[in-house]
Protein backbone atom coordinates (compact mmCIF):
# COMPACT_ATOMS: atom_id res chain seq x y z
CA UNK A 1 0.00 0.00 0.00
CA UNK A 2 1.36 3.33 -1.05
CA UNK A 3 2.39 6.01 1.33
CA UNK A 4 2.37 9.94 0.74
CA UNK A 5 4.66 12.13 2.25
CA UNK A 6 4.70 16.23 2.06
CA UNK A 7 7.95 17.12 3.70
CA UNK A 8 11.34 16.87 2.64
CA UNK A 9 12.32 16.40 6.02
CA UNK A 10 11.61 13.83 8.45
CA UNK A 11 13.38 10.45 9.12
CA UNK A 12 14.39 8.32 6.13
CA UNK A 13 11.54 6.24 3.87
CA UNK A 14 13.28 3.48 2.80
CA UNK A 15 15.83 2.44 5.73
CA UNK A 16 17.14 -0.73 3.23
CA UNK A 17 17.54 1.62 -0.23
CA UNK A 18 14.79 2.69 -2.70
CA UNK A 19 15.01 3.35 -6.34
CA UNK A 20 13.85 6.56 -6.70
CA UNK A 21 11.74 8.63 -9.93
CA UNK A 22 11.76 12.29 -10.37
CA UNK A 23 9.34 14.29 -12.24
CA UNK A 24 5.98 16.59 -12.52
CA UNK A 25 4.25 13.25 -13.74
CA UNK A 26 1.09 15.50 -14.80
CA UNK A 27 -1.47 13.44 -15.67
CA UNK A 28 0.60 9.43 -15.51
CA UNK A 29 0.68 9.29 -19.28
CA UNK A 30 2.16 6.79 -21.21
CA UNK A 31 5.88 8.19 -20.88
CA UNK A 32 5.53 7.95 -17.37
CA UNK A 33 4.34 4.54 -16.99
CA UNK A 34 7.82 3.67 -19.39
CA UNK A 35 9.53 5.42 -16.56
CA UNK A 36 7.84 3.95 -13.49
CA UNK A 37 7.56 0.39 -14.79
CA UNK A 38 11.23 0.46 -15.47
CA UNK A 39 12.09 1.78 -11.64
CA UNK A 40 9.42 -1.08 -10.33
CA UNK A 41 11.59 -3.30 -11.95
CA UNK A 42 15.40 -2.09 -11.68
CA UNK A 43 13.43 -2.05 -7.75
CA UNK A 44 12.33 -5.39 -7.43
CA UNK A 45 15.65 -7.04 -9.10
CA UNK A 46 17.88 -5.67 -6.18
CA UNK A 47 14.89 -5.53 -3.41
CA UNK A 48 14.67 -2.02 -3.24
CA UNK A 49 11.51 0.38 -2.51
CA UNK A 50 10.27 2.29 -5.50
CA UNK A 51 9.60 5.55 -4.91
CA UNK A 52 8.14 8.64 -6.83
CA UNK A 53 9.03 12.25 -6.17
CA UNK A 54 6.78 14.75 -7.70
CA UNK A 55 5.25 18.28 -6.78
CA UNK A 56 2.20 20.37 -5.78
CA UNK A 57 2.31 22.78 -7.54
CA UNK A 58 4.35 21.29 -10.74
CA UNK A 59 6.94 23.75 -11.13
CA UNK A 60 6.33 24.49 -14.75
CA UNK A 61 3.33 26.46 -13.27
CA UNK A 62 5.07 28.10 -10.49
CA UNK A 63 8.06 29.69 -12.46
CA UNK A 64 5.42 31.16 -14.95
CA UNK A 65 3.38 32.19 -11.86
CA UNK A 66 0.89 31.24 -14.07
CA UNK A 67 -2.20 29.49 -12.20
CA UNK A 68 -4.03 29.43 -14.90
CA UNK A 69 -1.89 26.54 -16.50
CA UNK A 70 -4.12 23.57 -17.35
CA UNK A 71 -3.41 20.20 -15.88
CA UNK A 72 -4.45 16.79 -16.70
CA UNK A 73 -4.52 15.60 -12.81
CA UNK A 74 -5.26 16.76 -9.73
CA UNK A 75 -3.40 15.75 -6.91
CA UNK A 76 -5.66 13.30 -5.78
CA UNK A 77 -5.61 11.76 -9.61
CA UNK A 78 -1.77 11.74 -9.18
CA UNK A 79 -1.74 9.91 -6.43
CA UNK A 80 -3.88 7.08 -7.76
CA UNK A 81 -2.22 6.90 -10.75
CA UNK A 82 1.71 6.25 -9.37
CA UNK A 83 -0.05 3.85 -6.82
CA UNK A 84 -1.57 1.95 -9.74
CA UNK A 85 1.87 1.90 -11.50
CA UNK A 86 3.99 0.46 -8.24
CA UNK A 87 4.94 2.89 -6.41
CA UNK A 88 4.98 2.15 -2.96
CA UNK A 89 5.93 5.49 -1.26
CA UNK A 90 5.32 9.10 -3.16
CA UNK A 91 7.15 12.06 -2.12
CA UNK A 92 4.98 15.21 -2.92
CA UNK A 93 6.81 18.47 -2.16
CA UNK A 94 5.28 21.48 -1.80
CA UNK A 95 7.00 23.29 -4.92
CA UNK A 96 7.45 27.06 -3.17
CA UNK A 97 10.26 29.45 -3.57
CA UNK A 98 12.47 27.43 -0.74
CA UNK A 99 12.13 24.42 -2.85
CA UNK A 100 12.51 26.12 -5.48
CA UNK A 101 16.16 28.06 -4.09
CA UNK A 102 17.35 24.56 -2.55
CA UNK A 103 21.15 24.07 -4.20
CA UNK A 104 21.00 21.22 -6.67
CA UNK A 105 23.37 19.51 -4.28
CA UNK A 106 21.34 20.44 -1.22
CA UNK A 107 18.35 18.61 -2.72
CA UNK A 108 20.53 15.46 -3.68
CA UNK A 109 21.83 15.10 0.12
CA UNK A 110 18.87 16.00 2.28
CA UNK A 111 16.00 14.85 -0.01
CA UNK A 112 17.33 11.40 -1.95
CA UNK A 113 20.12 10.80 0.27
CA UNK A 114 18.97 11.33 3.89
CA UNK A 115 15.11 11.22 3.05
CA UNK A 116 14.75 8.50 0.88
CA UNK A 117 17.48 6.25 1.30
CA UNK A 118 18.11 6.12 -2.62
CA UNK A 119 20.54 3.47 -4.24
CA UNK A 120 19.32 3.97 -7.54
CA UNK A 121 18.06 7.20 -9.44
CA UNK A 122 16.02 7.49 -12.52
CA UNK A 123 15.15 10.95 -14.52
CA UNK A 124 13.80 11.90 -17.99
CA UNK A 125 15.83 13.08 -20.29
CA UNK A 126 16.90 16.32 -19.85
CA UNK A 127 15.76 16.57 -16.75
CA UNK A 128 16.99 19.51 -14.58
CA UNK A 129 16.61 20.24 -10.91
CA UNK A 130 17.65 22.68 -8.20
CA UNK A 131 18.26 26.27 -7.77
CA UNK A 132 19.24 28.06 -11.56
CA UNK A 133 18.38 24.67 -13.24
CA UNK A 134 21.55 24.02 -12.08
CA UNK A 135 21.67 19.91 -11.37
CA UNK A 136 21.65 17.65 -14.01
CA UNK A 137 22.26 13.94 -14.90
CA UNK A 138 26.03 14.83 -14.71
CA UNK A 139 25.68 16.48 -11.32
CA UNK A 140 23.49 13.02 -9.92
CA UNK A 141 25.55 10.70 -11.41
CA UNK A 142 28.93 12.79 -9.78
CA UNK A 143 27.43 12.83 -6.29
CA UNK A 144 26.12 9.21 -6.64
CA UNK A 145 29.57 7.72 -6.84
CA UNK A 146 29.88 9.72 -3.21
CA UNK A 147 26.99 8.71 -1.88
CA UNK A 148 26.52 5.44 -2.78
CA UNK A 149 23.27 5.70 -5.65
CA UNK A 150 23.56 5.08 -9.05
CA UNK A 151 21.60 7.71 -11.60
CA UNK A 152 20.12 6.84 -15.08
CA UNK A 153 17.90 8.93 -17.79
CA UNK A 154 15.17 6.87 -19.40
CA UNK A 155 14.82 7.19 -22.94
CA UNK A 156 12.06 8.99 -24.15
CA UNK A 157 8.54 7.22 -24.89
CA UNK A 158 7.45 7.89 -28.31
CA UNK A 159 4.14 6.67 -30.31
CA UNK A 160 4.26 7.17 -34.37
CA UNK A 161 7.78 8.52 -34.04
CA UNK A 162 6.42 11.27 -31.69
CA UNK A 163 7.39 12.03 -28.32
CA UNK A 164 4.65 11.67 -25.50
CA UNK A 165 4.41 14.33 -23.53
CA UNK A 166 1.80 16.42 -21.18
CA UNK A 167 2.32 19.22 -23.13
CA UNK A 168 1.12 17.35 -26.58
CA UNK A 169 -1.50 15.67 -24.48
CA UNK A 170 -2.80 19.25 -23.57
CA UNK A 171 -3.19 20.09 -27.03
CA UNK A 172 -5.13 17.18 -27.94
CA UNK A 173 -7.71 17.86 -25.33
CA UNK A 174 -8.16 21.43 -26.21
CA UNK A 175 -8.73 20.61 -29.82
CA UNK A 176 -10.87 17.66 -28.82
CA UNK A 177 -9.31 14.70 -29.93
CA UNK A 178 -10.10 12.33 -27.54
CA UNK A 179 -9.45 9.62 -28.97
CA UNK A 180 -5.49 10.27 -30.22
CA UNK A 181 -5.42 11.93 -26.19
CA UNK A 182 -6.49 8.39 -24.56
CA UNK A 183 -3.66 6.90 -26.70
CA UNK A 184 -1.55 9.10 -25.76
CA UNK A 185 -2.67 8.63 -21.59
CA UNK A 186 -3.22 5.53 -21.75
CA UNK A 187 -6.74 6.11 -20.59
CA UNK A 188 -9.90 8.26 -21.22
CA UNK A 189 -9.45 11.68 -20.19
CA UNK A 190 -11.66 12.20 -16.98
CA UNK A 191 -12.35 14.58 -14.88
CA UNK A 192 -13.07 12.94 -10.92
CA UNK A 193 -15.08 14.65 -7.75
CA UNK A 194 -17.26 14.91 -4.81
CA UNK A 195 -20.67 15.80 -6.41
CA UNK A 196 -22.09 19.35 -4.80
CA UNK A 197 -25.66 21.07 -4.39
CA UNK A 198 -26.26 23.85 -7.48
CA UNK A 199 -28.63 26.43 -7.73
CA UNK A 200 -31.29 23.66 -9.23
CA UNK A 201 -31.54 25.52 -12.52
CA UNK A 202 -30.67 22.04 -14.04
CA UNK A 203 -33.48 20.40 -12.64
CA UNK A 204 -35.96 23.22 -13.26
CA UNK A 205 -35.17 22.93 -17.10
CA UNK A 206 -35.78 19.24 -17.17
CA UNK A 207 -32.36 18.50 -17.16
CA UNK A 208 -31.37 17.84 -13.65
CA UNK A 209 -27.02 17.91 -13.15
CA UNK A 210 -24.22 16.46 -11.00
CA UNK A 211 -22.03 19.19 -10.35
CA UNK A 212 -18.43 19.49 -9.67
CA UNK A 213 -16.54 21.97 -8.61
CA UNK A 214 -12.86 22.55 -9.73
CA UNK A 215 -11.46 25.00 -7.08
CA UNK A 216 -8.15 26.15 -8.39
CA UNK A 217 -7.70 23.53 -11.03
CA UNK A 218 -8.04 24.18 -14.47
CA UNK A 219 -8.98 21.95 -17.40
CA UNK A 220 -7.42 21.61 -20.84
CA UNK A 221 -11.10 21.37 -21.71
CA UNK A 222 -14.23 23.47 -22.08
CA UNK A 223 -17.52 23.35 -23.75
CA UNK A 224 -20.61 20.51 -24.42
CA UNK A 225 -19.77 16.88 -24.10
CA UNK A 226 -20.82 13.90 -24.62
CA UNK A 227 -19.54 11.95 -21.83
CA UNK A 228 -19.51 8.66 -19.65
CA UNK A 229 -20.22 9.17 -15.72
CA UNK A 230 -18.46 6.30 -13.51
CA UNK A 231 -19.21 6.05 -9.88
CA UNK A 232 -22.63 5.51 -9.77
CA UNK A 233 -23.52 2.71 -10.65
CA UNK A 234 -21.28 -0.74 -10.93
CA UNK A 235 -21.34 0.08 -14.97
CA UNK A 236 -20.42 3.91 -16.19
CA UNK A 237 -23.70 5.77 -17.67
CA UNK A 238 -23.69 7.68 -20.73
CA UNK A 239 -24.89 11.52 -20.55
CA UNK A 240 -24.06 15.44 -21.63
CA UNK A 241 -21.94 17.84 -19.85
CA UNK A 242 -21.29 21.05 -19.86
CA UNK A 243 -17.82 22.65 -18.78
CA UNK A 244 -17.72 26.13 -17.77
CA UNK A 245 -18.87 29.38 -16.17
CA UNK A 246 -22.35 29.04 -17.62
CA UNK A 247 -22.53 32.54 -19.14
CA UNK A 248 -26.21 32.70 -20.00
CA UNK A 249 -27.44 32.57 -15.83
CA UNK A 250 -24.16 34.99 -15.66
CA UNK A 251 -22.30 32.64 -13.73
CA UNK A 252 -18.52 33.11 -12.73
CA UNK A 253 -16.96 30.02 -10.86
CA UNK A 254 -15.97 27.37 -13.64
CA UNK A 255 -18.37 23.83 -12.90
CA UNK A 256 -18.28 20.75 -14.48
CA UNK A 257 -22.02 19.44 -15.06
CA UNK A 258 -23.18 16.57 -16.16
CA UNK A 259 -26.85 15.03 -16.92
CA UNK A 260 -27.01 11.37 -16.91
CA UNK A 261 -29.47 9.51 -19.45
CA UNK A 262 -32.23 7.85 -17.80
CA UNK A 263 -31.43 8.75 -14.41
CA UNK A 264 -33.15 9.73 -11.35
CA UNK A 265 -31.45 9.75 -8.03
CA UNK A 266 -29.29 11.91 -5.28
CA UNK A 267 -25.97 11.93 -5.85
CA UNK A 268 -25.24 14.63 -3.29
CA UNK A 269 -21.30 13.89 -1.82
CA UNK A 270 -20.82 10.89 -3.91
CA UNK A 271 -17.46 11.12 -5.70
CA UNK A 272 -17.73 10.29 -9.44
CA UNK A 273 -15.52 10.50 -12.60
CA UNK A 274 -16.50 12.31 -15.41
CA UNK A 275 -14.84 10.43 -18.63
CA UNK A 276 -14.58 12.88 -22.22
CA UNK A 277 -15.87 11.05 -24.90
CA UNK A 278 -16.89 13.52 -27.86
CA UNK A 279 -16.82 17.34 -27.58
CA UNK A 280 -19.70 18.88 -29.15
CA UNK A 281 -19.19 22.68 -29.03
CA UNK A 282 -17.86 25.56 -27.02
CA UNK A 283 -20.46 26.47 -24.88
CA UNK A 284 -22.12 30.15 -25.63
CA UNK A 285 -24.49 33.03 -24.45
CA UNK A 286 -27.64 32.46 -25.00
CA UNK A 287 -30.26 35.26 -25.34
CA UNK A 288 -33.22 33.43 -23.33
CA UNK A 289 -33.63 30.54 -20.94
CA UNK A 290 -35.65 29.24 -23.94
CA UNK A 291 -33.44 29.27 -26.18
CA UNK A 292 -30.80 27.59 -24.07
CA UNK A 293 -33.06 24.59 -23.29
CA UNK A 294 -33.62 24.16 -27.18
CA UNK A 295 -29.64 23.33 -27.78
CA UNK A 296 -29.58 21.76 -24.23
CA UNK A 297 -32.05 19.34 -26.37
CA UNK A 298 -30.03 19.26 -29.49
CA UNK A 299 -26.80 18.21 -27.43
CA UNK A 300 -28.50 15.82 -25.21
CA UNK A 301 -30.30 13.86 -28.52
CA UNK A 302 -26.27 14.36 -30.35
CA UNK A 303 -25.16 13.14 -27.18
CA UNK A 304 -27.13 9.74 -26.95
CA UNK A 305 -26.42 9.19 -30.54
CA UNK A 306 -22.61 9.52 -29.65
CA UNK A 307 -22.48 7.36 -26.93
CA UNK A 308 -24.80 4.37 -28.55
CA UNK A 309 -22.21 4.06 -30.55
CA UNK A 310 -19.36 4.31 -28.46
CA UNK A 311 -17.12 1.57 -26.92
CA UNK A 312 -16.26 0.67 -23.63
CA UNK A 313 -13.95 2.96 -21.74
CA UNK A 314 -10.54 2.21 -22.28
CA UNK A 315 -10.12 1.96 -18.38
CA UNK A 316 -11.70 1.92 -15.45
CA UNK A 317 -12.35 5.49 -12.95
CA UNK A 318 -10.05 5.98 -10.52
CA UNK A 319 -12.66 6.78 -8.27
Amino acid sequence: MQALYRDAAGSCLAPRGSAVCIGAFDGVHRGHQAVLAQVCASAQAQTLTPIAVSFAPIPRAFFARDAGMPQLSSVREKVALLQRAGMQRLLLLRFDANLAAMRAEAFVEDILVRRLGARQVWVGEGFRFGHARAGDLALLQGMGASHGFAAGEVAPFALDGARVSSTRIRALLAAGDFDAAAELLGRRFAIGGHVVRGAQLGRKLGYPTANLRLGSRVAPVAGVFAVRVHGVRDAAMPGVASLGTRPTVDGREVLLEAHLFDFDGDLYGKRIEVEFVHKLRDEEKFDSLDAMVKQIDLDAQAAREIMSRSTTATAGALT
